[in-house]
């Protein structure tokens, strides 16, 4: 039974049974959430009025409500507030304005209502999400929360929440309020004003027209919310979702973020199911009422981490052995290749990033690339660090294309404008990207990354889109030589078929070799069978430190810790790194073949992020020199031996050469300008004088490049042509 309040222009409704005392009256329930944002307090702080206050003095005219609060002080509320968010939150909003009224003017009530700026409720909640392709027709009007990686967001556009319309006929105005969202409103067909007669007024049909100058207007965004690459089960393309943003709420993501999402789940009608007449089918969405972006932590794992974790953690760092460790926890069902381990554990962890004062960047994640012979388990490593990597992504040579790895631009069906959607490297932004086949990469796609993996950066102009996306990301790569196994017979640059400007960029680069040695292939395959039988060995299958602890303890260490370079260590790799330098110019001097892996100031700054990395490993803020030993060691045994290998039949490089060089002076002495002799006679000869046939064809090879032979027919032949 409902009475009338005189006093008050608002309807009453008391029970009239017995046990029935519900709130029903919006009236009542605007003075409830009123109460909750004027009393409700946590160790005596008036927390949502102070930050309601705070941001009207900065001109912010929004308040972020955590609904675990409002549990605490009324369920009843918070639960109509989840079911029927469409209903309540207006109503939350009118409380928080007459909140803001309260806060603004001395005297309220004789304030007129035009001078209170309308304030946004937001909400925060630490519910469980609910995944993309979770989200079905029984949520259509909750509140749901669920995660994901933002792929595009619109510009901004205008979305009226008042229309104001003007009859043709008698000039009357009539304000017809919009609900949010994506929601159409439909303007009256018949003018209900009184003609001035006191009768029936004879306005036509259709008569209202809007009047837009006296409309009001807030800001909306489209976001378009994908899955995150790792919440996809296997062979399932990502769903993803339209999300709707207004006010305070738009302008806050861009693509490539996470972001956790709260909103209303809700549906509208689609141009396509217009016209196709299916009047009845209708396109969900969601309208935002509360957006989590992490910044610090790219919305993946923990960025707070409780005392009892951080006491672990650092128990953890102050382990002698953690480094080995942790290696040896690095895919513990794959046999030995200790150094590869230790250098991935280096690329998990990172360098320190650092900008310098002028603006210039240089990054802090290391590359590393795996060149090798099938079967040494290159692609089980890769799959390895895509679930230990706290954010990761894994992609294959052949099905990556330049705009698959980078970004592409897609034309939005329904407004025709292009938007960019962020690539594999976009969405991989803080972690690691695995590419596996990066030899049958065509080439094109190939140079897509060379920026991503030095500036970090992605510049993107197509289309009439200029614009620069961010990608810090490490690379692990892994491929085959040119033939498929590693020749020994051929140098490394003939082995290895990528340009310079390439290799470069890798701060190590391992070359995995198939070895045939007993005592080694029977250990393997006893670990091998080991590993098929399940029995726990010696050095058993289990890493000592799991995966999930192992990626928390990444993210807390990338979180935490950013070493530098202490000035003895300095010292001691400005000197090494000129050593090195030295070596390759006498090796190419001697050789005469310039190196295809170059030894540059890139690799110089490559050391630096190894040491780094170590440090941060044990949460040391500087890199002494032992750190900067062992990334000498990595750094020798990776790039340095990558550079010098090529010897064949247990001879070293330096011993070829020698053996080349004579060769070479034989066969000039021996051939008069202008003779023609074959190519298996010469071979023949100095096999008999106990020369190397690797030596022999390479100082041929020398030879034809100095155009001192001339090959011919088919490369049977050779001819001497000059001096």
């Amino acid at each position: 039974m409902a009475s009338f309040g005189w006093d008050q222009g608002q309807i009453y409704s008391t029970s009239v049974l017995p046990g029935e005392d519900s709130v029903n009256s919006h009236s009542e329930i605007t003075k409830q959430f009123l109460e909750f944002i004027q009393n409700f307090r946590v160790n005596n702080s008036y927390v949502y009025r102070d930050q309601l206050s705070q941001n009207l003095l900065t001109k912010q005219y929004f308040v972020e409500v955590d609904l675990n609060h409002l549990i605490n002080y009324n369920p009843d509320l918070a639960n109509k507030l989840s079911t029927s968010p469409a209903d309540f939150l207006p109503l939350f909003e009118i409380a928080v304005k007459e909140t803001a009224k309260r806060i603004l003017f001395p005297n309220p009530d004789k304030t007129n209502n035009y001078e209170v700026p309308d304030c946004q409720v937001t909400l925060k909640s630490d519910a469980n999400v609910l995944q993309i392709r979770d989200l079905n027709s029984n949520f259509i009007g909750k509140l749901v929360r669920i995660p994901g990686i933002v792929i595009g967001a619109s510009t901004l556009s205008s979305r009226a929440t008042q229309v104001t319309a003007m009859c043709r006929s008698c000039r009357h105005t009539k304000i017809i309020p919009v609900t949010g969202g994506f929601s159409a409103i439909s303007l009256p067909r018949q003018c209900d004003s009184d003609s001035v007669q006191g009768g029936k007024n004879d306005c036509p049909m259709d008569p209202f027209v809007i009047l837009h100058d006296k409309c009001r207007f807030v800001d909306s965004q489209v976001i378009k919310l994908q899955e995150a690459p790792d919440m996809v089960p296997v062979g399932d393309l990502p769903r993803h979702t339209i999300l709707n943003a207004d006010r305070w709420l738009t302008n806050r993501v861009v693509p490539g973020m996470r972001a956790v999402v709260m909103g209303i789940y809700s549906i509208y009608q689609n141009k396509t199911a217009k016209s196709t007449g299916a009047a009845a089918v209708r396109t969900p969405y969601i309208r935002i009422v509360g957006l989590e972006v992490d910044q610090h932590n790219n919305g993946r794992g923990k960025p707070h981490f409780t005392d009892a974790e951080e006491e672990e953690y650092i128990r953890m760092s102050r382990q002698p052995d953690l480094y080995e460790t942790f290696a040896a926890s690095l895919a513990p069902s794959i046999f030995g290749n200790g150094d590869i381990k230790k250098a991935i554990t280096c690329l998990l962890f990172s360098g320190s990033k650092k900008i310098l004062p002028d603006g210039m960047r240089l990054r802090g994640d290391i590359n590393v690339l795996l060149l090798g012979d099938p079967g040494t388990a290159k692609s089980q490593l890769l799959k390895f660090v895509e679930k230990v990597a706290p954010i990761a992504v894994y992609t294959s040579g052949k099905g990556s294309s330049a705009a698959g790895l980078t970004a592409s631009v897609i034309r939005d069906p329904s407004t025709r404008e292009f938007y960019l959607e962020g690539g594999a490297m976009v969405l991989a932004d803080g972690g690691v990207v695995c590419i596996d086949e990066f030899d049958k990469m065509r080439d094109e796609d190939r140079v897509a990354i060379h920026e991503a993996m030095e500036q970090q950066t992605i510049s993107i102009a197509k289309a009439g889109i200029t614009t620069i996306l961010n990608s810090r990301t490490s690379v692990l790569a892994a491929a085959n030589p040119v033939f498929g196994r590693y020749d020994d017979m051929k140098s490394a640059g003939e082995n290895i078929d990528f340009q310079t400007t390439i290799l470069s960029r890798f701060d190590m680069i391992f070359i995995v070799k198939d070895d045939h040695n007993e005592a080694r292939d029977m250990s393997i395959a006893r670990h091998v069978l080991n590993v098929h039988m399940n029995r726990q060995t010696q050095d058993a299958v289990m890493g000592e430190i799991d995966l999930d602890k192992m990626k928390a303890y990444i993210n807390y260490c990338k979180t935490k810790c950013a070493p530098r370079l202490t000035p003895s260590a300095a010292e001691k790799l400005s000197s090494h790194f000129v050593s090195i330098r030295k070596e390759m110019k006498e090796a190419e001097r001697d050789t005469q073949v310039r190196s295809t892996i170059p030894i540059t100031v890139r690799q110089l700054e490559a050391i630096i992020r190894i040491s780094e990395s170590l440090a941060k490993m044990t949460l040391s803020p500087y890199a002494t020199e032992k750190h900067v030993d062992e990334a000498l060691r990595l750094f020798k045994y990776s790039t340095m031996d990558a550079v010098n290998s090529g010897g064949a039949d247990g001879m070293t490089r330096s011993d070829i050469m020698s053996e080349v060089q004579l060769i070479e002076q034989e066969i000039q002495k021996r051939l008069p300008i202008g003779s023609q002799v074959p190519v298996a006679k010469i071979k023949a000869d100095f096999l008999q004088k106990g020369y190397a046939d690797a030596a022999i064809t390479r100082a041929l090879t020398i030879l034809g490049r100095r155009e001192v032979l001339l090959f011919r027919n088919q490369g049977k032949m050779c001819l001497r042509q000059s001096v």
